[in-house]
């Protein structure tokens, strides 16, 4: 049988990390994108060694996502290791990079402000380079008939959190790309779906204003008293990946445990929320 990978962008950490672990847990090798320092490398080496410990292959780049250079060159590094041996494909795609700006679109002084810069930047990373990385592999013959193509959002991509706009406007615009692809990629059998997690505490959340009262929040109206966690997340990914849902895609999955429905915050009984 043809050996399975998966391309993970943003596998450093939070819900790409673990879903990296839980594909290597069932039968995935693991191609892992992010842009760590120094400081955060023993983090990823961490992750690195989950996903040997499976038996499966794991092979890290440390490169900016969105830069077109570096996607085009780890994408023929990509092939080039295919081509060594027999021609596998890359069966799913992750879409997981958290790194935009976090400012009011209006303020007094000008400099609080988010600018047309930090907006393109935050749109590229969070969003476009979807797109980019799928063409890649469609176009070099990497990705597998029957594919699964995953993107991470979240409940601010149709909500308003403080300073999260321009973040808004990427996950808004991640979730429409997934359903264009979702489309173009149909004859092909590739399903794509955005995946809404419930608020979960991650390096990523941890940067949003104010986060520590979202988790509180989060945790108080969830019908299960708890916060989702990466691991949950990625499991839900794995068990999409099955064949058995090949007839699920252009959707928003929500993985929240029920959270998202809870529109208020009551008091805890056995059974439910009063």
């Amino acid at each position: 049988m043809e050996k399975k990978w998966a391309l993970i962008l943003g596998a450093s950490s939070g819900f790409g990390g673990s879903s990296a672990v839980e594909l290597a847990k069932n039968g995935y090798n693991i191609f892992g994108v992010h842009l760590d320092r120094q400081a955060t490398m023993p983090l990823v080496q961490q992750i690195v060694k989950k996903i040997e410990k499976t038996g499966q292959q794991a092979v890290f780049f440390n490169i900016n996502a969105a830069d077109h250079i570096k996607i085009n060159d780890t994408l023929d590094e990509i092939k080039e290791r295919f081509t060594t041996k027999e021609h596998p494909h890359v069966h799913v795609l992750i879409h997981s990079l958290a790194f935009g700006t976090l400012k009011p679109y209006v303020a007094k002084n000008p400099n609080d402000c988010v600018s047309p810069s930090q907006m393109s930047m935050t749109l590229d990373v969070m969003a476009h380079s979807l797109v980019y990385w799928t063409q890649g592999l469609v176009h070099r013959d990497l990705l597998a008939q029957g594919g699964r193509i995953f993107a991470l959002t979240s409940a601010g991509s149709h909500t308003v959190i403080p300073n999260y706009g321009a973040v808004s406007a990427a996950k808004a615009a991640l979730e429409a790309h997934i359903r264009q692809l979702a489309v173009e990629l149909g004859a092909m059998r590739i399903t794509c779906n955005s995946i809404m997690a419930g608020i979960t505490d991650t390096p990523a959340g941890r940067k949003i204003p104010m986060f520590d009262k979202m988790l509180q929040a989060a945790k108080h109206k969830n019908p299960q008293g708890k916060l989702t966690t990466p691991d949950e997340v990625a499991k839900a990914i794995v068990a999409l990946c099955d064949e058995k849902c090949e007839w699920i895609s252009g959707n928003v999955i929500g993985v929240d445990g029920g959270e998202y429905v809870v529109n208020y915050i009551g008091e805890k009984t056995n059974t439910g929320i009063k």
